[in-house]
């Protein structure tokens, strides 16, 4: 859980307004040329898209709508992966300290509800809130198992070999031993399969 802020514009009687807006895959010693291996093969994924994520608020949207937009963005770190999301908030949610609600975000086959309380104005603006958003659950999703272990592998990698991880699923925090992969190196060695983890900062390999 981390606190964020959000920018604030003004006040109308609902209250106030907004502005619009890991861990390393690690590989266990080298086993036998004779490991099985997992049925599905996993490449590379393609680079993430540049630039913010759209649509995104308007200059003079309302708090809920702030709000939902920083949840797509978290939403997306919890796959770790790209694709539409959306995020629906109580509309008359307000930036008040001490406000407490429950938001739902959706991203693909996955459905995250989230626990959001709305903290005071940082010190250093009059602006801003903060807030801190907790996911009831995790996603694994297959974008994030290629994201992580081809992006802490040292260039020796060659493919991924996974169960059969969907495009995204809700899931408990942790372990995840239905959901496994395993790396192909460049030179034909394969290691052992490693059970995925769902973490606030999308899946993870140890």
């Amino acid at each position: 859980m981390r606190m964020n802020t959000i920018g604030l514009v003004g006040v109308v009687s609902a209250g106030l307004l907004a502005t619009g807006c890991g861990g390393a895959g690690s590989r266990s010693a080298a086993p036998a040329p004779s490991v099985s291996q997992l049925p599905f093969r996993l490449d590379r994924p393609a680079p993430r898209p540049e630039g913010d994520l759209q649509p995104s608020p308007a200059a003079d949207a309302p708090f809920a709508a702030n709000l939902e937009y920083e949840l797509r963005k978290k939403t997306l770190a919890l796959a770790n992966a790209t694709g539409k999301v959306t995020a629906k908030c109580p509309q008359d949610v307000a930036s008040r300290k001490g406000t407490t609600v429950v938001c739902t975000s959706r991203f693909k086959g996955a459905e995250v509800e989230w626990d959001v309380a709305v903290g005071d104005k940082p010190g250093w603006s009059q602006n801003y809130v903060t807030f801190t958003a907790r996911p009831r659950k995790g996603i694994m999703s297959k974008e994030g198992a290629q994201r992580i272990i081809f992006g802490n592998s040292d260039g020796t990698l060659d493919h991924i070999r996974c169960t059969d991880i969907p495009g995204a699923v809700a899931v408990p925090m942790g372990p995840t031993p239905q959901y496994a992969c395993q790396q192909v190196m460049k030179d034909g060695r394969v290691y052992y399969p490693q059970a995925m983890r769902a973490t606030e900062d999308g899946p993870r390999a140890y």
